[in-house]
């Protein structure tokens, strides 16, 4: 009763007329920077921090994380319509999202991604509100040796993306992990793969390799075929909203992934990017038809734009109960957090109720406003695909360049990114997927160092990894990820009949 008497004081303090404003400010702008690819939650966050100084803490802390779960909710836009993720987390969501807008459903796959994430964003601020402080305390038993047990599940779990060549999934899995080693070694402290050139002394940004792997590789795809007088023209067919069959597919998609997304945002890491991938690995499993998937089917949107949105949820809940942030973007919030004398943690639910359930609650009125505010938008969002072909690719080109400079304003990212639009062009044109390249690239960094501070932490002794109940169970789902391909397609073929297993 006491909590619930906390909640009711929280939407007190989030119905207020300045609060309320503040939500939709930043549910507008965090709109606005999850379509521009490029500059994402975190960077927009850290950018707008300075007009705060002066603000309410709750109103601010309001506003930013409204631009937060704004961004991750508008990520898919440019997936969807123009082949551009601008995050991580959207990578799931162009596989099957711009096969749907090549088949001329555009609009069904942004109205399911809509739909999703507000049923799984608000099902994730529930369970924020209900689960927090008990799963934290869960979050806690997660060392480096369950963090590199995860993560090896989560690159075995890319097997589903490997397409009909299992050999071509791991030759891109392996060079998105050589691609993760370059930069400053962090235990050593030594330049590794970085040629002498300062800028790679950071790594290679994600970014550079997403936009020019998916977008400008995809500008040169579609620029061969118009040359040669064979491109696609993207049209609109039916109604922008969903059938009643794509609804009756999307809604345990929506479910399954709003679980996934919840739960995998608790723990500290690449919360939403892993979320995403293992609602698009479940879904692909348990379809009767998993080879259609990459050609446009909605459960390959809908499940990963539930999780993406769940797990924005899930990543507040070590940030307000432990002080421990479970992204980048919430470490840039909770560098706001601490600008304001405030630390998140257990005490924080003591000492200042109102912030906390207020900014719990506007999520609720945040997430209804994303609704409203990007329904009436697909309409407006399709017309896109009507650009004439010439238009669209400068145009492709254009805010791809724009997104990778604005980072950090390095000429050497462009070049890059072009030298990747490269390699993703080939990759197609010899069928390797992109999609374990980019989540190896992104998962590579994290898993390393686990692994090290693992072996560091135990003496070099490798029953580290098998010393929980937590690793053992983590390895063991690594083990059959890795096995269900190969083994199911025999099981197929013994119970269709001897005919088959032989041919």
């Amino acid at each position: 009763m006491d909590v619930f008497g906390h909640i009711l004081n929280g939407f007190n303090v989030a119905i207020l007329p300045i609060n309320l404003w503040y939500t939709f400010l930043g549910c507008f702008m965090g709109t606005i920077i999850g379509i521009l690819p490029g500059i994402g939650p975190a960077a927009g966050i850290g950018l707008l921090i300075p007009i705060t100084f002066g603000m309410d803490p709750t109103s601010a802390l309001i506003m930013m994380a409204g631009i937060y779960y704004g961004a991750m909710y508008g990520g898919s836009t440019t997936s969807i319509l123009i082949n551009t993720p601008g995050e991580a987390s959207s990578v799931m969501t162009a596989l099957d999202g711009y096969q749907m807008a090549k088949n001329g459903r555009a609009g069904a796959a942004l109205a399911v991604s809509a739909i999703g994430s507000f049923l799984a964003g608000t099902f994730g601020i529930v369970a924020l509100t209900l689960l927090a402080v008990p799963l934290a305390a869960i979050a806690l038993k997660f060392g480096p040796a369950e963090y590199f047990c995860l993560m090896l599940f989560a690159l075995a779990a890319v097997s589903s993306l490997t397409g009909k060549s299992a050999a071509k999934g791991v030759i891109s899995t392996v060079l998105g992990l050589m691609v993760a080693t370059i930069g400053i070694d962090l235990q050593s402290g030594q330049p590794r793969y970085t040629m002498g050139v300062p800028e790679l002394q950071d790594g290679v940004g994600f970014l550079v390799v997403v936009v020019g792997m998916f977008a400008i590789g995809e500008v040169f795809s579609n620029l061969e075929e118009h040359i040669k007088g064979k491109a696609e023209v993207i049209r609109l067919s039916g109604r922008l909203w969903l059938t009643r069959e794509e609804w009756r597919r999307s809604v345990m998609p929506i479910v399954r992934g709003g679980l996934i997304g919840f739960f995998k945002g608790v723990l500290p890491g690449a919360g939403a990017t892993i979320a995403t991938m293992l609602s698009y690995t479940v879904e692909k499993r348990i379809s009767k038809t998993p080879e259609k998937f990459g050609t446009g089917m909605i459960e390959g949107v809908a499940g990963p734009e539930a999780a993406n949105n769940a797990a924005t949820c899930g990543a507040m809940v070590p940030l307000l109960t432990l002080g421990i942030p479970g992204s980048g973007a919430t470490a840039v919030l909770m560098g706001a957090f601490i600008m304001y004398g405030i630390q998140p943690g257990p005490l924080l639910f003591e000492k200042r109720p109102d912030l906390v359930w207020g900014l719990v609650d506007s999520m609720y009125i945040g997430n209804l406003m994303l609704l409203i505010l990007n329904l009436p938008l697909i309409g407006i969002f399709v017309r896109i695909l009507y650009i004439p072909t010439g238009i669209l690719l400068s145009l492709i080109l254009a805010i791809s360049a724009i997104g990778v400079y604005s980072i950090n304003g390095n000429t050497l990212e462009l070049q890059m990114a072009l030298m990747f639009g490269i390699v993703g062009y080939v990759f197609r044109k010899i069928d390797i997927p992109l999609a374990p390249m980019v989540l190896a690239l992104v998962l590579g960094g994290i898993m390393e160092q686990s692994f090290r501070q693992a072996m560091t932490i135990s003496g070099a002794d490798p029953k580290v990894f098998v010393g929980s109940g937590i690793c053992i169970t983590l390895l063991v789902l690594a083990v059959v990820m890795v096995l269900l391909p190969v083994v199911l397609p025999r099981l197929r073929a013994m119970k269709a009949g001897p005919e088959d297993l032989d041919s």
